[in-house]
């Protein structure tokens, strides 16, 4: 992804509610985020070093992060109603994550608060090539209680979109599952740190799983070794991520997007199967491309685009999303009405 593209280097600006819709406790938004919610502190160096390596750090930003939180700030940025499932302290931290959500529109009437504790917070390197090395102290956010939770105004949703936590709180996405109106898209995204548990630990959230939004190298490593076994498949027996794609849907998911960086992405469910290539631009921070492409993608699903589109919305937001540090080049809802012009 070397060079420029100068059509895509848009600007974006956000319709901030007012304060008390920010707070609205019976509001009703399309899509609500249920992840891990940090800031994130990240210092840029010529390369990520290995043990007993040293470097120079370049440049350093400190910023709110968090997968999910990222897809809901793109989202609303897109001119879709979001709310995010989340907890804070009252903290120097923990202030600038819950403005940095009502700034960016995203409601927080499901935003929890904790009397004590630290809010969660995200060491990070990232080198020339945009590669990034994550360190990760939870805080308070991993200690959310499904009895926190409003059941009843999360179930007027659309989508909820569950992205991973380092501990406790995975046991309150898995108790709100039985919660959930039929009705409630589940997309996921587990990242590596759900990986890590297996198919065996996911296997509640896999089973409610609408849409399985992945990397290759994290779809790879969760469900090889899982569908190989349950084929019995040798070593010397083929099995490509497409291959894994097709068994999740006989399996029951309904849609499964496989992320792969500047190769682009591939996509499937029983009407349609797509590879879609990224665009290229000049690359500078991927730290959240992939929730960026799950903001664009979750856009055209919500307005009921072919999936070939929604991963064309996907890609591009993605492609803006790593032009510049953080999430300052995201596209507006004007630029996504234009965009959409072009495969109306």
């Amino acid at each position: 992804m070397s060079e420029k593209n100068n059509d895509l280097n848009l600007r974006s600006d956000t319709i901030i509610p007012t304060h008390d819709e920010i707070m609205d406790d019976d509001l009703k938004v399309k899509v609500i985020g249920f992840g891990a919610l940090n800031l994130d502190k990240l210092f840029y160096v010529d390369t990520i070093v290995g043990p007993d390596e040293e470097t120079f750090i370049k440049d350093e930003t400190s910023s709110p992060g968090g997968s999910a939180a990222n897809t809901m700030i793109a989202l609303s940025k897109l001119g879709i109603s979001t709310s995010y499932i989340g907890k804070i302290a009252a903290d120097d931290d923990g202030d600038v994550l819950e403005m940095n959500l009502a700034k960016n529109g995203v409601y927080l009437n499901h935003l929890i608060y904790a009397e004590e504790g630290h809010s969660g917070k995200v060491l990070g390197f990232v080198d020339n090539e945009g590669i990034r090395s994550l360190y990760v102290d939870p805080g308070v956010n991993d200690e959310i209680k499904i009895e926190e939770l409003n059941h009843y105004f999360i179930n007027q949703t659309k989508i909820i979109h569950y992205t991973s936590f380092v501990g406790d709180s995975f046991h309150a996405q898995n108790e709100l599952l039985d919660k959930l109106n039929d009705s409630v898209i589940l997309s996921f995204d587990p990242g590596m740190l759900y990986v890590q548990k297996g198919v065996k630990g996911l296997r509640n959230i896999l089973h409610r799983t609408d849409i399985l939004l992945m990397n290759k190298n994290e779809l790879m490593i969760l469900f090889e070794d899982y569908y190989r076994e349950k084929f019995n498949l040798n070593e010397d027996d083929e099995l490509t991520f497409r291959d894994i794609s097709v068994h999740l849907l006989e399996d029951g998911i309904d849609t499964v997007v496989v992320k792969n960086g500047s190769n682009g992405v591939y996509a499937i469910n029983s009407h349609q199967e797509v590879k879609i290539p990224a665009y290229k631009v000049e690359v500078v921070d991927t730290t959240a491309a992939g929730d960026c492409f799950n903001a664009g993608f979750l856009y055209g699903y919500l307005k009921n685009y072919t999936l070939e589109n929604c991963c064309k919305l996907g890609n591009w937001v993605a492609a803006l999303s790593i032009t510049e540090k953080g999430l300052d080049n995201l596209p507006n809802k004007k630029d996504v009405t234009e965009f959409e012009a072009l495969f109306k």
